[in-house]
């Protein structure tokens, strides 16, 4: 059985996919902080001064100067402003990953157009060629 599971764990599908999450999750972490310390400070200045991280509506009947100190005395409050730090960082990331895949779709693409299918066996021939190997017919 540990022979089995070693042979699972060491496929390379599943260290490809373990490999994918490790960076997956450095990446999530580097795009919040390009959110949260480069995206907002100057939009939060555009708009008046604003820190978006420090947007809050409170729940509570006691005031609270800050969502921290909210936080801290346990105060029932709907963090509005870190709501929209992760939404845009939720967007930044699939735009890149759409590019990413935008990209791996154009390399398969070009892949693709090195071979052709014959018109007569429908055997699968270069680009270039004016004979079907298999089939020997010539093709245009």
């Amino acid at each position: 059985m540990l022979k089995e599971f070693k042979e699972f764990a060491m496929r390379g599908s599943l260290l490809d996919m373990a490999m994918g999450i490790i960076i997956g999750a450095a990446f999530g972490k580097i795009i919040s902080s390009f959110v949260s310390d480069i995206i907002m400070p100057p939009i939060g200045l555009l708009l008046g001064k604003v820190d978006f991280t420090n947007l809050f509506i409170n729940l509570s009947e006691t005031p609270y100067s800050s969502l921290a100190a909210a936080q801290e005395a346990g105060a029932p409050v709907i963090a509005w402003g870190m709501f929209v730090n992760t939404i845009i960082d939720f967007v930044i990331i699939a735009f890149v990953l759409f590019l990413i895949v935008r990209q791996i779709n154009k390399m398969k693409r070009a892949e693709e157009a090195k071979t052709k299918d014959c018109p007569f066996c429908k055997s699968e021939i270069s680009i270039d060629a004016t004979r079907c190997a298999h089939c020997t017919s010539e093709v245009s």
